[in-house]
């Protein structure tokens, strides 16, 4: 389990931003705080893997907050949530070895996303014994294959990486459905990210039979 602790100065949106934490498999939220001096004092106590970070806040700008908590854990992971969006800002929490930096407003799929990703990239850094492909430095890089075939017309990135993310984290084989619900677009359109990743091996395809007619594609993610 995934510990974090949330820092934000509003109550409520600490609170929520909590629920929304919980909600994730994999997670739980050990502790929140809305000072700095409060943020300080829960990662000594709870000693959390991950910590959501807001950079406003009442005593310390949070990306100098930032350095404090790693002078206490210095393997911390922290993604930033706020709504500054100057360049310099997102500039210095980048070069702080922030994980994400996420923009207020967003919603809780956005979150979802970017735990889901930590989850799946840097958390098992964890395990020092472990041996790295070049894959795996890509995708914690987030560095597309070099030899990934150019993606079919009309498709993002951004949208490939979320269907990536949704077959992922399902708890089996998913249909494109299933898939077009999560994402909040056609069928036929999460159908086409779906096989592009299966002809590029990431996915498997599992045929479920069943009632009358060809049987149902769904898809899996490939160990």
């Amino acid at each position: 389990m995934i510990s974090v602790l949330v820092i934000d100065d509003d109550f409520m949106v600490a609170k929520v931003n909590c629920g929304f934490v919980n909600s994730v498999e994999g997670f739980s939220v050990v502790g929140a705080a809305q000072t700095a001096a409060e943020a300080i004092a829960a990662v000594r106590d709870h000693d959390p893997d991950l910590v959501l970070l807001d950079i406003h806040l009442p005593d310390m700008n949070g990306l100098d907050l930032l350095q404090r908590l790693r002078e206490i854990k210095p393997d911390l992971d922290v993604l930033v949530i706020s709504a500054a969006r100057e360049m310099e800002t997102v500039r210095r929490a980048l070069r702080g070895g922030i994980v994400h930096y996420l923009m207020k407003p967003f919603s809780h799929a956005d979150l979802h996303e970017r735990l889901e990703h930590y989850r799946q990239t840097y958390a098992p850094l964890g395990a020092a014994d472990k041996q790295l492909e070049q894959a795996d430095v890509n995708r914690l890089l987030g560095v597309s294959s070099q030899d990934r075939r150019p993606l079919p017309k009309g498709c993002s990135v951004e949208t490939l990486d979320r269907v990536t993310v949704i077959v992922r984290s399902a708890s089996g084989p998913i249909s494109a459905t299933e898939t077009a619900e999560k994402l909040g677009t056609s069928r036929v359109s999460a159908r086409r990210y779906l096989e592009y990743l299966a002809e590029e091996k990431q996915v498997n395809v599992v045929l479920k039979y069943g009632g009358v007619g060809r049987p149902e594609r769904r898809y899996e993610w490939s160990a």
